[in-house]
């Protein structure tokens, strides 16, 4: 990119710190309150992007023509954007719209029929939770009038809790710092998501507005979600109005599978990005799960496990292979990356090497990844977790999110999750008898920061790295930009969400985070203290298979330069999120495959700014139609969901 100008200064530190402000707040409100279009729930930030979109496209012309002085160059642009998507990866999905629910879910929720007060509330350490049957109903039912936020009940825990969150995102800022030169340089992943706003930026001598604003091929792309999500609001407003029918399902083999087919724009455009061979893989293994899964249930082959939510936690044979793959996937990343992390550990020992281009010293990264995972380990134990079960937790935990974020920058699957989190693994391959009442009540408190992994602050730090390539030689302001974000982003969506909360009542929010998504944990908790378990053998070797069978697609891969399947598709394809994607993807491979055949890289790059306007397009219009609904009070008017 040229012309990033000057990248770290104060107007955009400012800027950034508004951006931030304006996602830790609307974002709550608009998920718990208006219930509409999610801003914030996956990878791909639609909130910081639809920002951006105003900053770029609008604003900031505007101030060109007006008052140049006043314009933010394009390294700023991208300042501002990183600070938003990491107050993105925590105002809800991340870690508030979970976390405070489920702190007071075992008490609310409690009742005779599941007797949480036996089976979970003993072993829940008093400083972790709010305390007293009054901020809890409150913070369900509302507070009484004249009353607001309990303040007092609340602000312990929350600053025990914070206690852990920093080490767990110290942890995951230098993880990304030790793999960035691997990832970025060495490597040469793709980054698809990275590459949005890096061409809403790109800046252009003589030019007001950037090129990608003045390209009519990407405004043919942007107009297509915009119409389709358009009729879908206003049939919300106007019932009469058809609404864009953009899903289908088609059950198969007896109705006991369902074929999803859903068409998303953002995941066709993200999808045109990224390799063929890669995005083959991702529908074809997606279909092939489902396939497998059709046999087995009319032959009647299945398990009885009970995996612990989230992820593929409902086909317990796929899941369990998915998870052998994704381990083989991080170890052998780790295996290939050796000679780069043996430079690491030298320099590290040595202190030699500034590293001007990392946001850390490799010396400060090991420390912090080290200390910050021995901190975690620590702070569960306290917690009441013994200190073996602590640290397995936290290491498997850690490769689960770099694994993932790795799919996420490699694939650019916006929209993905991990096949099992650290919880099932340990349950299912240890046994809760093993783990004992204490650990297993822990592991319901652990879905805060490790259950519905769908966004988190690791891969919001890789794309945040990948954009640094163009904010020049010194990173170092980016590790203090990155941290004012977090901090704005976690206090303010925990204020708001709380002021929300005894507002309205919780249980008259989102249906999901005050519901299900706060309950299931504890349920899952419950049934292994009423029923212990041991070490699920099968599952141990439904994992191996897929290790397995990863290794080979590996392998195949090394040594097959024709061998069509890129092993990254196989561990994705059994999760939720897959099901509801592999169409887009299809279409995405489909015409790429046809481009590129018939008209080479150049009518690839003349059509790649269509593919970037149906994700442009989509974000700004589920953003206009919060602020529309906002202003007339509609709710529950969904245009973008995924």
């Amino acid at each position: 990119m040229t012309g990033t100008g000057q990248a770290f200064t104060l107007r955009a530190f400012a800027v950034g710190a508004l951006g931030a402000l304006t996602i830790a707040v609307g974002d709550p409100y608009a998920t718990m309150v208006l219930r509409g279009s999610y801003m914030a729930l996956d990878f791909s930030t639609p909130g910081a992007l639809f920002l951006l979109l105003i900053l770029a496209g609008c604003l900031n012309p505007l101030l060109r023509r007006l008052a140049p002085a006043w314009s933010l160059a394009p390294g700023e642009l991208l300042v501002v954007y990183i600070m938003m998507t990491t107050a993105s990866a925590v105002s809800t999905m991340g870690l508030v719209a979970y976390m405070l629910p489920l702190l007071t879910a075992p008490f609310y929720f409690a009742t005779p029929e599941n007797n949480w007060e036996n089976l979970i509330q003993p072993h829940v350490p008093g400083w972790m939770v709010p305390q007293g049957p009054e901020v809890v109903k409150g913070f369900y039912e509302g507070a009484a009038l004249g009353q607001g936020v309990p303040w007092a009940a609340w602000v312990p825990p929350l600053l025990h809790w914070a206690v852990l969150l920093l080490a767990l995102y110290v942890v995951m800022v230098c993880a990304m710092v030790l793999l960035r030169q691997q990832w970025v340089e060495h490597e040469r992943l793709l980054y698809p998501v990275a590459q949005v706003p890096l061409e809403m930026v790109r800046d252009q001598a003589g030019h007001v507005l950037p090129p990608f604003f003045r390209n009519p091929v990407m405004w043919a792309g942007f107009a297509l979600p915009v119409v389709a999500s358009t009729l879908q609001a206003l049939h919300a407003y106007f019932n009469f109005l058809p609404p864009a029918e953009l899903v289908a399902i088609l059950p198969f083999f007896r109705n006991t599978v369902s074929l999803v087919c859903r068409i998303s724009f953002p995941m066709i455009g993200f999808s045109y990005l990224i390799d063929l061979d890669i995005a083959f893989s991702l529908w074809f293994f997606n279909l092939l799960a489902h396939l497998l899964q059709g046999v087995m249930n009319v032959l009647g082959i299945g398990s009885t496990e009970k995996l612990a939510p989230f992820g593929a936690w409902e086909k317990p044979i796929l899941a369990h292979q998915a998870t052998g793959a994704m381990a083989v996937l991080v170890l052998l990343g780790l295996w290939v990356a050796r000679p780069h992390l043996r430079v690491v550990w030298r320099q590290a020992l040595s202190g030699g090497g500034a590293q001007p281009r990392e946001l850390l010293s490799y010396r400060a990264a090991l420390l912090g990844l080290v200390g910050g995972l021995g901190v975690m380990a620590l702070w569960l134990w306290w917690a009441g977790m013994p200190l073996w079960v602590a640290s397995l937790l936290v290491v498997i935990a850690l490769l689960v999110f770099v694994g993932l974020t790795r799919v996420v920058v490699e694939a650019g699957m916006a929209e993905a999750m991990s096949p099992l989190i650290a919880t099932a693994v340990l349950v299912s391959g240890l046994g809760s008898t093993l783990l004992g009442p204490a650990a297993m009540v822990n592991l319901g408190f652990v879905y805060v920061w490790q259950g519905d992994l769908r966004t988190f602050l690791m891969a919001s730090c890789a794309h945040g790295l990948k954009l640094g390539e163009h904010l020049g030689q010194r990173l170092r302001p980016l590790l203090w930009a990155m941290g004012l974000a977090l901090l704005l982003g976690v206090v303010a969506s925990t204020i708001t969400l709380l002021h929300l909360a005894y507002q309205y009542g919780g249980i008259n929010l989102n249906a999901w985070f005050f519901g299900p998504g706060c309950q299931m944990p504890f349920a899952f908790i419950a049934d292994k203290l009423n029923t212990p378990t041991g070490p699920n053998w099968e599952g141990w070797t439904h994992t191996a298979t897929g290790a397995l069978v990863m290794g080979l697609l590996m392998l195949a891969r090394h040594q097959w330069p024709w061998w069509p399947l890129h092993p990254l598709g196989y561990p994705m394809a059994v999760t939720f999120i897959t099901d509801q994607i592999w169409l887009s993807i299809f279409l995405a491979w489909l015409i790429k495959l046809a481009v590129v055949k018939y008209g080479g890289p150049q009518l690839y790059h003349r059509t790649r700014p269509f593919f970037l306007g149906l994700i442009a397009g989509q974000f700004a219009v589920a953003g206009l139609w919060l602020v529309i609904d906002y202003l007339t009070g509609m709710t529950d008017n969904v245009v973008f969901w995924i």
